[in-house]
C-alpha cells in the first residue's frame, strides 16, 4: 500500500485526537515505528491493521471511523489540494459524480505511483445513483460516503447517501440527489491565488 494512504490515516488520527493516541495505536498494533513515510510503500496488510487497532482504540466501528478519514481528507486545510483535485471534476455536484470513474487517473497525475481503487458511478434516474466501490481494503465505500458529503456541502447540494452493502471486494454507497442547488457552495476557483 502507496505511504501516502498510511500517512493519511496518521495525519487525520494525529490531527483529530491527537498525538498520544497515535502512539499508543502504534504501540497496540505493535508496529516497529512511529511514522509513515509518504513516498514508501507498505506491505498491504499493514493498512487493515492500522485500520482496525484505529477502530479499537477510539472504540468506534471500522466503518464510521472511515467515513470520518474520508471527511478528514477534503475539509482538512492539510488537504487542500485534495479538495481542489476533486472540485476539478465538474461545475456542480452532479458532474462531480459523473467525474469519479476517472478519479484514479486523475490521483495519478498528481502522484504517480498511487493507484486508487476503482470506484464506478451508475444512474438509476432522476437524481438517482449507486457508487460502486472496489477496494482492497474493505471500507473504503466508507471513505467515498465521507468525501461525498464534504462535496455536497461544498457545491451546495442536497444529498441522501447511505452504504448499502458489500461483498467479495466490492461496495455500493447508494446517492439520492434532492436537490443540486439547495444552499450557496463554497466558493472555487479554478486557478489558486499566492499572497
Amino acid at each position: 500500500m502507496h505511504g501516502l494512504i498510511n500517512r493519511s490515516i496518521q495525519s487525520f488520527v494525529c490531527d483529530s485526537y491527537g498525538t498520544d493516541i497515535w502512539i499508543d495505536l502504534i504501540q497496540r498494533a505493535d508496529l516497529d515505528f512511529v511514522e509513515f513515510e509518504a513516498m514508501l510503500t507498505y506491505d498491504d496488510a499493514l493498512t487493515p491493521l492500522v485500520l482496525d487497532t484505529v477502530s479499537e482504540v477510539l472504540g468506534r466501528p471500522r466503518g464510521e471511523v472511515m467515513e470520518d478519514i474520508g471527511t478528514y481528507l477534503v475539509s482538512h486545510p492539510s488537504f487542500e489540494a485534495v479538495r481542489r483535485l476533486l472540485r476539478f471534476g465538474g461545475v456542480n455536484f452532479e458532474d462531480f459524480l459523473h467525474s469519479l470513474d476517472d478519479l484514479p487517473d486523475r490521483a495519478r497525475l498528481a502522484v504517480s505511483d498511487l493507484d486508487l481503487p476503482r470506484v464506478e458511478l451508475r444512474e438509476h434516474g432522476e437524481g438517482q445513483f449507486s457508487l460502486i466501490c472496489d477496494a482492497p481494503v474493505a471500507g473504503y465505500g466508507h471513505v467515498m460516503m465521507g468525501i461525498l458529503r464534504v462535496m455536497a456541502d461544498d457545491y451546495g447540494a442536497l444529498a441522501l447517501l447511505e452504504h448499502t452493502g458489500s461483498g467479495q471486494g466490492i461496495e455500493t454507497v447508494s446517492i439520492v440527489l434532492i436537490e443540486a442547488e439547495f444552499s450557496r457552495g463554497r466558493q472555487f476557483d479554478l486557478g489558486a491565488r499566492v499572497g
